[in-house]
């Protein structure tokens, strides 16, 4: 059964807790001991009726506030797919959380309240998905039933978006119209907008299908452990351990070693104390090579006919999370994978207003803010340009200082 991974993203109280909350709900995808619980807890909706974002708002805070502040996640699934679903945060001061549940996301949904239409916060979602090359963006215009389910509301607000998807180059946007709070084309069509003849949420969600990764990308295989028992039993056994990254690994194949440059070839592949003749795209693994090599965690072993960029000149589009404006005297720590690699951020080239899109030269980069920035590492980093393989080009900067994550990277190609 096939999973899909998305996320909800959109202003506060644009409904996305509501929504995730009413699809569980409509699917009967919450235990009975979850439902109790919600039915005796004090927040109620102005009708009376249960409040169902308490489904996804976790933290006490939350539940105070009514707001969501964490990447709630959230497993079911139907007879057709499997679901993996992150509750998104809408305030703006929690936009590293959203950046975080989207980087695993394969489809976004991005809420307008079709009372307010696009806001900054919708804008800035959309750039990051834009930037983190979602595979798909669905748009739901929420709170249909606050506007008396007016088709000429949704028009508007669906042309102006399709503007600013055309603007950031989103190329697959779908649209729906949605009353998360009354179920209005969550889990059925509703028959209070007999102008829309769509599918529900849950119908578009089950069957919506993208590209199929491209079985002729080359392969990645990040190191994330050496394992060396060193026993009686292995006295040799020298295994490499990580997950695989596209399509192609096999037994036999030539490998080169990142940023060494060292060539061998693959002697055998382990999983689950069995042997396999190729290994799949997100399988964990250990490799076997023929050459006894000096790889360490953090080390990369790639395909040889199509290698990974490896460059110590990089510059890449970066979103700031730091209350300290980024400082170029600073040396930063980049971490791709499991990689960490001393950098320093030689310039901040400019950064981008999120109204408008337009490039702003001359000006730090502060918090939230998203902007291209021009890095100089203290050893190769190895990566795949954006436009080639949006999974390979992503990195997160750690301040040694604090050891917190200040932004999330996306490394575009040499500087």
């Amino acid at each position: 059964m096939q999973l899909l991974k998305f996320i909800t993203a959109g202003s506060v109280d644009d409904g996305k807790s509501t929504l995730i909350g009413r699809l569980l709900y409509d699917t009967n995808s919450i235990l009975d001991d979850q439902l109790e619980a919600i039915k005796n807890a004090n927040r109620k909706n102005d009708d009376g009726t249960v409040d169902l974002a308490i489904l996804t708002d976790g933290l006490k805070a939350e539940r105070e506030q009514g707001i969501t502040i964490d990447v709630a996640y959230k497993y079911f699934q139907t007879e057709k797919r499997k679901f993996i679903v992150a509750d998104a945060p809408g305030h703006i001061q929690y936009t590293r959380n959203m950046v975080t549940g989207a980087s695993n996301s394969d489809l976004i949904i991005i809420l307008i309240d079709a009372r307010k239409g696009v806001i900054e916060q919708t804008k800035r979602h959309s750039f990051l998905a834009a930037l983190l090359s979602l595979k798909q963006v669905l748009v739901c215009v929420n709170k249909m039933d606050m506007v008396e389910f007016s088709e000429e509301v949704y028009t508007n607000i669906k042309e102006e978006y399709l503007t600013l998807g055309q603007k950031l180059g989103l190329k697959n946007i779908d649209f729906i119209p949605v009353s998360a709070l009354k179920g209005d084309n969550i889990v059925n069509t509703s028959h209070r907008m007999p102008w829309y003849t769509g599918p529900s949420l849950l119908d578009y969600l089950e069957n919506i299908q993208w590209e199929e990764q491209d079985e002729n990308k080359p392969w990645r295989f990040p190191v994330q452990w050496v394992i060396r028992p060193q026993t009686e039993d292995l006295p040799d056994y020298r295994g490499y351990a990580g997950r695989v990254i596209g399509h192609g690994l096999k037994l036999g194949e030539e490998v080169l070693v990142l940023p060494s440059g060292v060539r061998s070839k693959i002697a055998k592949i382990e999983w689950n104390e069995s042997s396999l003749e190729q290994a799949e795209d997100g399988q964990s693994v250990v490799l076997h090579l023929t050459d006894d090599i000096d790889i360490s965690r953090g080390d990369f072993l790639v395909q040889a006919t199509q290698p990974a960029e490896a460059l110590r000149n990089l510059e890449g589009d970066v979103a700031w999370f730091d209350q300290r404006p980024l400082d170029t005297a600073q040396i930063y720590l980049l971490q791709n994978h499991s990689k960490l690699t001393k950098i320093k951020v030689s310039e901040v080239e400019y950064k981008y207003d999120i109204n408008t899109q337009e490039r702003i030269f001359g000006e730090d980069l502060h918090l939230n803010d998203i902007g291209k920035i021009r890095i100089k590492a203290a050893e190769e980093v190895v990566f795949d340009k954006r436009d080639e393989y949006p999974q390979n080009s992503r990195a997160i900067l750690i301040d040694p200082r604090t050891n917190l994550t200040v932004g999330a990277l996306i490394l575009t190609g040499e500087a």
